[in-house]
Parts: C-alpha cells; structure tokens; sequence
C-alpha cells in the first residue's frame, strides 16, 4: 500500500529546504495526486442485493402467456376506489395484477411453507393461498381458479406450481388474472411494493402488457410515488395514504 501521507510531507519538506517555490510545490504535488489516481486501483462499488423473488409464471410475458394488469401502488384505480375496494389497504393497490387465461399454473415465487389455504379473511377470493418465506416475506395468490392441491404446513420449493389462474367473477371471462402479494411474515398484516422484491425487467413487461406507469399525483407533491419501484409500502387497517386535496388526473 502506498503511504501517500507520508511520502507527501518528506517530499514536502525537502523542497521547502532546497528553496523551491511554494507555488511550484503545489503544482507538483497535484500532478503527484492526479498520477496517483490512475495508476491506483479504484475501491469496488457496493454490490446491490439481487432481489430474492421470482416472477409467479414460467413462461414469459406475451399476448398467448401472460401481461401485466395493474402494477403495485398509487394507481389511478386504486385512487378512484380508495374508499371502498382498496380502504383497508390505506387507499393504495397492495398487489400486483397479472392478466392471464383461466388455468394457467402459478409458481411459488421462492422457497416457503404453506401457512393459510383459502382464508376469507385475506380476500383476493374466490380461492387464495399464502406462503411464508424464511426471509420475513409471506407470498399471497390471489383470483386462483379452485383451491389449491396444498395444505398447510406443506413445504413448497421456487418454481413448484401452486395453483391456477382464475376469475374473481367466477365467470373466466370478464376479467380472469392473477393477483400476487408480498405481506410480513408471519403476521401478514404489512404489504410490501413486489416489484423491486421479484428479479425481471418492469419496464419491458410493462412494455408489453401496454400499461401506462399511471399512478395518481398528489398536486402539492408532483414527484411522490410517480414510479412502479417507487410506491409506498402500506399497513392494512390504518388511515388513506392518499386522502388528496388537489390531483392530477383530476378526480372528477
């Protein structure tokens, strides 16, 4: 390791004692520093953390396969029913809604444990399944098709097929997908933003699906939740998040 310090001040000191000017010493001892600072390794960036999910399907996104709905947040939607559909949710979409054809087979995002089987009181019916994670995540399933072949208790590997793709209407035709979560474990009372959490390009899925990044802006704070990773993360039960005196789109 090169003492920079060290070798600084003994130069320094010994053109101070030949009379060189202090001008001139200056100048050496930036040029000193500017070689220093190409030859000399530069410190390793801090890696990012890979996110520790999967996306819920094994084939990708296409008009045949799969598209994204609705993304995770402050939509547009969830704005316009933050007091009815989405009132426990503190006023915010607290899933992720993926379009896909009645029966296509759902994937476990990660490895876990089956904790709750079509329980009501999660919602997302008319058949749900939630998996805990051993990293303080739970995974939620919602619209599934019928209830899951799972039980409670049983251990599940990534990739494992939970479920199918159902229809909240029961019908498989008006409106069938889809919706996924990411709660606190093991309470689950706590909803977290999925797309920063599951490894895949957002913006080309989003892309795909032709789903504009519409999320209601609050008119006195224009750069808050303007983005998909950019959402709030939301503690069921509590006050709107998005109670707003003036927004844009204008709630008619």
């Amino acid at each position: 390791m090169v003492q920079t310090g060290w070798t600084f001040s003994v130069a320094d000191r010994a053109a101070r004692c030949a009379g060189v000017p202090t001008a001139i010493r200056r100048l050496g001892r930036a040029l000193a520093l500017a070689f220093l600072a190409l030859i000399l390794p530069l410190p390793a960036a801090p890696q990012a953390e890979p996110a520790p999910f999967r996306l819920p399907f094994t084939d990708p996104p296409g008009p045949d396969t799969w598209l994204l709905a609705q993304p995770y947040g402050n939509t547009v939607f969830a704005y316009r029913a933050r007091a009815s559909t989405y009132w426990a949710g503190q006023g915010i979409h607290f899933g992720v809604d993926f379009d896909a054809p009645c029966g296509t087979p759902v994937v476990a995002i990660g490895d876990g444990v089956v904790v709750t089987v079509d329980s009501p009181y999660h919602g997302a019916g008319p058949h749900n399944l939630i998996i805990d994670h051993p990293n303080g995540y739970g995974s939620l399933y919602g619209h599934l098709r019928q209830r899951s072949t799972l039980h409670i208790g049983d251990r599940v590997r990534v990739g494992d097929v939970v479920g199918l793709t159902g229809d909240p209407d029961l019908t498989c035709a008006s409106r069938p997908h889809l919706h996924l979560e990411i709660r606190s474990a093991p309470r689950h009372d706590h909803a977290y933003n999925p797309i920063p959490l599951i490894q895949a390009d957002w913006e080309r899925i989003a892309l795909a699906g032709g789903v504009p990044q519409a999320f209601q802006i609050d008119a006195w704070n224009l750069v808050q939740w303007t983005e998909m990773g950019d959402q709030p993360s939301i503690k069921f039960g509590e006050t709107l998040l998005n109670n707003y005196a003036q927004t844009w789109p204008p709630d008619w």
